[in-house]
């Protein structure tokens, strides 16, 4: 019961209710959770990190204590909290830095982005949100702080760090409608847990008072800006580079005109390979790219695709592929943590969730790649953003997939109109520079 002692008393009834109710809707979620553990593989690994059990290894590197620990979910937020914590160490060296997230495919992201940079980070999966499995973690890990990206908030996580009086942040906070709905219909029961964060670092100046109304204190507000769109002009990356030597390999030269459509959701790579079939009737060289948001759809999308007669072939495959073998017209990215600087190979970019399904993916990255973006109706998860590209006229919107088409085709023969749209979106996006230093100084307390 120390707990509810150290607890604010407006916290303490929605605590009771969520500690009854997360087990239970737990075990009815179970089904669904272990179906997509088993879907997107490697589910076994590390697994008991997810009970807050650790290896003997692991443990003897955890218990040094004094983390300060970044949660991460999706690849987006983990390469946004990599580099939040590189920029943690070199500001402060001796900061012993742990990152964490609940996918598969984020952990392998992570290990691949940790390994590139020489180490230096401790990589573990987040502990599920029950009482005893929270403090078997902390107990371990004894963090300095926690900063959660994007959008999380675990009540037993939040409520257990302000009890133990361990600073809890969420960092690029973002509020989709949908969420902000929800979280505004319950504000009764979840403000007490947003009343316990320490701080909050939202992207735009008008975000503030939306926190506010759902429960966090006007002092622990901060407009930082955007990790997601801070960004500095240094050229093609190297990976980047070497997409474009994989692509020159198989006949797609710098000339080549390539529509690329990245994370893309069902319905959309059968409404793109429909536009780049179209549009080879003036383009006959034209190369499409589809990057599905989920890798485990590879097998439907490459069915959509060859139904449509196109002869597509798997990122995987293209270094097995010699200039003597079929040029494929088209390319099935099946891999992950790669779609940033595949933008960069693109001529025209579509963002995906945006045709055919609701909330839209991030249309910053093909601007910051130098390329023009396109995007459907329904962009409700970048509201704020595709605002501003659209009233600087940075970006094209499009109601329906015949719309897609002739804005494409028009792009592609206008490549100075390209040009324009990005220049006038990457003055959008320049509020954002310097925002991860700015959520560097916050935590560090400077």
């Amino acid at each position: 019961m120390e707990i509810f002692r150290a607890l604010p008393a407006a916290s303490r009834v929605p605590l009771r209710v969520y500690r009854f109710l997360f087990p239970v809707a737990f075990v009815l979620m179970l089904p669904g959770f272990l179906g997509r553990m088993f879907r997107r593989g490697n589910y076994r690994y590390k697994f008991g990190q997810r009970l807050g059990f650790y290896s003997p290894e692991d443990r003897q590197r955890l218990e040094l204590g004094g983390w300060i620990w970044i949660h991460s979910v999706s690849v987006g937020e983990m390469m946004m909290g990599i580099e939040l914590a590189r920029m943690l160490q070199a500001a402060q060296p001796e900061a012993r830095v742990l990152i964490s997230t609940t996918t598969s495919t984020g952990y392998a992201v992570a290990r691949e982005q940790i390994a590139k940079g020489g180490g230096g980070l401790e990589l573990v999966y987040y502990p599920l949100d029950l009482t005893s499995i929270v403090r078997r973690t902390l107990d371990l890990i004894r963090p300095e702080q926690v900063v959660m990206v994007d959008k999380e908030l675990w009540p037993n996580m939040v409520a257990e760090c302000f009890r133990r009086s361990i600073p809890i942040s969420i960092v690029n906070a973002r509020l989709s409608p949908r969420s902000e709905r929800g979280f505004y219909k319950w504000r009764r029961w979840v403000g007490p847990f947003f009343g316990m964060l320490e701080r909050v670092c939202v992207q735009e100046p008008e975000d503030t008072a939306r926190w506010e109304v759902l429960g966090v204190r006007r002092e622990a507000l901060h407009c930082t800006g955007s990790l997601k769109y801070d960004f500095e002009a240094k050229g093609e990356s190297p990976r980047a580079l070497e997409f474009r030597g994989l692509l020159a390999r198989i006949g797609v030269g710098v000339g080549t005109p390539v529509l690329l459509g990245g994370s893309t959701f069902p319905g959309e790579e059968a409404a793109l390979g429909r536009v780049a079939l179209k549009l080879r009737e003036r383009w006959p060289e034209l190369f499409l790219i589809v990057v599905p948001r989920h890798v485990e759809r590879t097998p439907e999308v490459e069915a959509d695709l060859c139904g449509l007669g196109l002869n597509p072939a798997l990122r995987t495959e293209l270094s097995e592929l010699s200039p003597e073998s079929p040029r494929p017209d088209a390319l099935i990215v099946n891999t992950t943590g790669e779609l940033r600087d595949w933008y960069a190979a693109a001529s025209v970019c579509f963002i995906g969730k945006s045709l055919l399904a609701v909330g839209g993916q991030n249309p910053a990255e093909p601007v910051l790649a130098g390329r023009p973006t396109v995007f459907g109706p329904h962009m409700e998860n970048f509201q704020a953003l595709v605002r501003q590209f659209l009233a600087v006229g940075g970006a094209v919107q499009v109601p329906d997939e015949a719309a897609l088409g002739r804005e494409v085709e028009a792009l592609l023969a206008d490549s100075e109109r390209g040009e324009a749209l990005v220049a006038r979106a990457r003055a959008v996006l320049q509020v954002h520079m310097g925002a991860t230093r700015r959520t560097v100084e916050l935590l560090l307390g400077r």
